[in-house]
């Protein structure tokens, strides 16, 4: 779609994001790996980085190839990147985004967390058990305004604006609180230049945990207060794909603003006690949404909010664009 050959003179990167890598293949030949030497390739793909130089080579990028793995936002971090990349002029392009496999050691992992819903998850409810994971993959491409004359695409969108906090509260649970989502949309609002009311739309974390959900939604009231924008995650349709989850929620972030639509946050029954809001409980059609959230936090308090403003060739100037 963004013609990424027909440009070779545009200096392109490719970041990538994962925590699995390839484990879902080097775990089932471990065995024979110990005992002969004819699994070995297999074993090799075990390192993150494996399938981004596989991606790179594919495409024939070798301006800029790095890879990120910050847990559950890891995607969103290499989206970041990549717009912090073109905004310094080191690169014209990125491909940014994250893929992620379904493993033993993802499910055990999770599962020895206790925090595994054996029904379909149900984000922001009050009865809400955990997550369900998911696996998958998604990339975006962004270009600068350069870039864009060069290669002669039309934006998708336009990113405006992105935050990262790391909060470190613990390993793997949020801050009761929500201080490191609150920083992350703060720090992504402050760069857009926009108030909390200009957001129409917030794709949330919204794992179905009991921990992230009211950590998240507590960030979430102090930060919008009473102007508080319409609120779902989608990790219901897709599953929790976790280092893949911010860029998967990118995209159906961008086809909220492309079809003017608002996703209905599925499973949701009865409003969690110590907030103030509910979801999205259907999908809503012919929504002016203009402006959309996405929040991403990962493992260890790594949290980051990006901000995606639909494409309008008369505020497009400073920005990195989406394709």
């Amino acid at each position: 779609h963004a013609k990424i050959n027909d440009s070779p003179a545009l200096k392109t990167g490719l970041i990538s994001a994962t925590t699995v890598g390839g484990m879902d293949r080097s775990e089932l030949y471990y065995q024979d790996f110990l005992s002969n030497d004819s699994r070995n390739a297999y074993i090799d793909s075990y390192d993150c980085a494996d399938s981004t130089e596989k991606i790179a080579s594919l495409l024939n990028i070798h301006d800029y190839v790095t890879t990120i793995s910050t847990a559950c936002s890891s995607a969103a971090n290499a989206i970041m990147l990549g717009a912090r990349m073109i905004r310094a002029g080191r690169l014209d392009r990125v491909i940014a985004g994250g893929c992620e496999s379904l493993t033993k050691f993802h499910l055990l992992g999770f599962n020895a967390l206790k925090i595994l819903d054996q029904e379909p998850c149900k984000p922001f409810d009050q009865n809400r058990a955990g997550i369900n994971l998911g696996e998958g993959a998604a990339y975006l491409v962004l270009e600068s305004e350069e870039s864009l004359l060069t290669s002669g695409n039309t934006p998708l969108c336009e990113v405006i604006g992105w935050g990262n906090s790391c909060e470190a509260f613990h390993q793997t649970a949020s801050s009761p609180d929500g201080n490191g989502a609150y920083l992350a949309m703060q720090k992504a609002l402050d760069m857009s230049g926009l108030s909390p009311a200009d957001i129409d739309y917030i794709n949330a974390h919204g794992t179905g945990t009991d921990n992230n959900d009211l950590s998240e939604g507590r960030a979430i009231e102090k930060l919008f207060g009473e102007h508080m924008p319409l609120v779902s995650s989608t990790k219901p349709f897709t599953g929790h794909t976790t280092s893949a989850a911010g860029s998967t929620e990118a995209i159906l972030s961008i086809l909220c603003l492309q079809n003017q639509v608002v996703w209905p946050n599925l499973n949701f029954r009865e409003r969690i006690e110590e907030l103030n809001f509910s979801p999205v409980q259907k999908l809503l059609t012919g929504v002016p949404v203009k402006v959309v959230m996405s929040n991403s936090f990962g493992f260890g308090g790594n949290d980051t909010t990006l901000i995606f403003r639909k494409f309008n060739a008369e505020n497009a100037d400073n920005v990195e664009n989406a394709g």
